[in-house]
Order: C-alpha cells, then structure tokens, then sequence
C-alpha cells in the first residue's frame, strides 16, 4: 500500500491504495465520483475521461498513484452554484446525449479543445472526439452541443 494525495474538484483529497490503482477506480470507489464512467477498461471508449493539470486524460490509464500532487478535475467539479457548466447546458440543449454514459467524457474532452481552441471548426471537434465512444447519437447532436457552447463561452 502506498499513500497518495491530490486536489480533486477544488478539495484535497488522499488515501492509501494499492500501487495497480487506477485513477477511475479512486475515483469512483474511493471518492464515490460516479460520474466517470467506466466503459472499457482498454481506453478504447473515453467514457473514464477527465482532466489531470488541465488536460483531458483517460482515468483508466492513469494510476492512482502517477497523480501525486495532482489539480483533478471531473465531470461533477464542473457545475458550480447549483449551475451547469455552459458545456453542460449545451449538452443538454441541443439533445447532445441520450442514453448519457459517454456523455461525462464527451463533456470533458470537448472542454479541453474548447480551452485550446475557442471556436472549433465541425471537422476539428470532430476529430478531437475521436476518442470518444457514443453508440446511441451519432455524433451530429454532440457536435452542435460543442459548437453551441463555444458561442456561449465567447468563441
């Protein structure tokens, strides 16, 4: 066992685990911050996603461990004052979801290329989410929802 300790959604957070920890699993097992889904456990899917220093990571490839120190942030941590986040709302809006378990990972990747780029083109989000895994949308309600929330958010 080994101790680790991280900010998670703005509170500090930390326990002890074992070395083959992976993030997700703190996540939702030790933290009980559900909404990072696993769907794959091979990073094929991108339902785990959420950042780590800022960027998108998938949680099923991170070791509890490797994010000593670390500033996490997941889907919950995005809401703030009983408010959705613009990206959030957005998703909700323009009926960006439907069965919703990919929609924590597709939120939190497409914040992360909203917070590179302020106005995505449709082909660049789509790439972006590539990684991601929707079986229920095909994507055009997604990308609107992406696009929709970088006009909200002053792109």
């Amino acid at each position: 066992m080994s101790t680790v300790s991280m900010v998670v959604n703005g509170n500090a957070v930390g326990g002890e685990v074992e070395g083959r920890t992976l993030l997700v699993d703190f996540l939702r097992q030790r933290l009980r911050l559900t909404g990072t889904h696993v769907g794959c456990d091979t990073s094929q899917c991108g339902a785990c996603v959420v950042h780590v220093n800022g960027k998108s990571v998938k949680s099923c490839t991170l070791l509890a461990l490797e994010c000593e120190g670390a500033q996490v942030t997941t889907i919950e941590g995005l809401a703030s004052n009983g408010n959705l986040h613009p990206l959030q709302e957005a998703f909700f809006e323009n009926h960006g979801l439907q069965c919703g378990f990919c929609t924590p990972g597709m939120i939190m990747s497409s914040l992360d290329l909203l917070q590179r780029n302020r106005n995505p083109s449709e082909a660049e989000i789509r790439e972006w989410l590539v990684g991601n895994l929707c079986r229920c949308t095909g994507y055009h309600n997604i990308v609107k929802a992406v696009q929709a929330a970088a006009k909200s958010m002053g792109g």
